[in-house]
């Protein structure tokens, strides 16, 4: 077993910048052992401070050519600065854009003049073990492409975005072919919308209540949500938070998920609401109204820290194809659905060599 994971990131936007926060956080209180926020410090052998970035892609002119640790804070980048970051000697080199800068994108972020970078080559001579996909939302051609440059190289892909890599039959083949795992779609934030609504969902079915209908409404104020107001680039993420929670009901439910709107004075802060009604004993009616504010790009960087990990222990044993655990447990939009309570005990059984994938 290595000691490092050598990780690259295409796209280094808020949650990239809470990630390599996030590990320099728990790499700077590794005496306490500080486990708030991931499934265990130490999983499958690894610890947080055992990830080691070494390559990074972007396309706005405030990142490339960058340090790493430098970019994570350019604008337009407005995650909550936790810790200072350390330079990474890794500078920022330009992808392909392709459709990676979508209308309202284009209006804020001038992209960097410099040359495209060979991908296939920059993760080999890095070594990499990892590639994550963090390209904006809509982002198609993108990742399919960051997707080919990993089968190309040789390096696992972790598709953070609502793209269908992980969870399409024809991508899944092409991994297995190469012998390489991906995770995937579409990362599920650890308190977030989706996860609690898809719990909220499999409680009331578990209870006996009946669900009539529900909605769950998003509003922020990062570029996430600013390249969101593309409408056409929704459709896939609107798919993936449908399908996480119409899987816990087994009958069909009337329901509108998905993001809502752009509030720019809330920055990096994510403010979902989350309607049910629904009938219980007699058919006596019940309704839910919740409200959950939280800062975005943090929400989901412990998951990530978990699937970085758990990819690693896949590629250590030799699995190749779709992490179905890992999948089911830190994203949307995973190649089998499960309930939260049944992902996590894959995902430990998996860590723990009880099942293959």
């Amino acid at each position: 077993m290595g000691k490092k994971i050598n990780v690259a990131i295409a796209g280094v936007g808020n949650c990239a910048s809470a990630l390599i926060q996030g590990i320099q956080y728990y790499n700077s209180n590794s005496s306490q052992k500080d486990s708030i926020g991931l499934t265990s410090y130490n999983l499958g052998g690894y610890e947080p401070s055992d990830i080691n970035f070494v390559a990074a892609f972007d396309i706005a002119e405030t990142k490339v050519g960058k340090d790493l640790s430098e970019a994570i804070f350019s604008p337009p980048n407005n995650a909550l600065q936790i810790t200072d970051v350390p330079s990474f000697d890794v500078k920022v080199q330009k992808g392909n854009v392709l459709d990676g800068a979508g209308n309202h994108f284009s209006e804020i972020v001038k992209i960097a003049d410099s040359i495209e970078v060979d991908v296939q080559s920059v993760l080999k001579d890095t070594k990499a073990d990892i590639l994550i996909n963090y390209l904006p939302v809509g982002s198609r051609e993108g990742s399919r492409y960051y997707a080919d440059k990993c089968l190309e190289a040789g390096v696992c892909f972790i598709n953070a975005i609502p793209v269908f890599i992980s969870s399409d039959s024809k991508w899944q083949q092409k991994f297995t072919n190469k012998g390489l795992p991906c995770a995937g779609d579409d990362v599920m934030s650890q308190l977030g919308a989706t996860v609690v609504h898809k719990t909220l969902a499999k409680l009331w079915v578990d209870r006996g209540v009946a669900i009539d209908e529900t909605y769950q409404l998003n509003i922020g104020g990062d570029m996430d949500f600013y390249n969101m107001l593309d409408e056409d680039r929704l459709e896939d993420k609107r798919v993936s938070k449908t399908s996480a929670v119409q899987a816990m009901v087994p009958y069909d439910v009337p329901m509108r998920i998905g993001p809502s709107d752009y509030v720019n004075f809330l920055q990096n802060d994510k403010v979902c609401y989350i309607y049910m009604k629904g009938r219980f004993f007699g058919k006596v009616p019940l309704e839910l109204d919740l409200k959950l504010r939280v800062p975005d790009a943090y929400n989901s960087s412990g998951v990530m820290i978990d699937a970085i990990r758990g990819a690693k222990v896949a590629l250590d044993r030799g699995v190749s194809g779709p992490l179905e655990s890992i999948s089911a447990y830190c994203f949307k939009h995973p190649p089998v659905q499960m309930s939260y309570s049944s992902a996590k005990s894959n995902f430990i059984d998996f860590i723990a060599g009880k099942i293959e994938r």
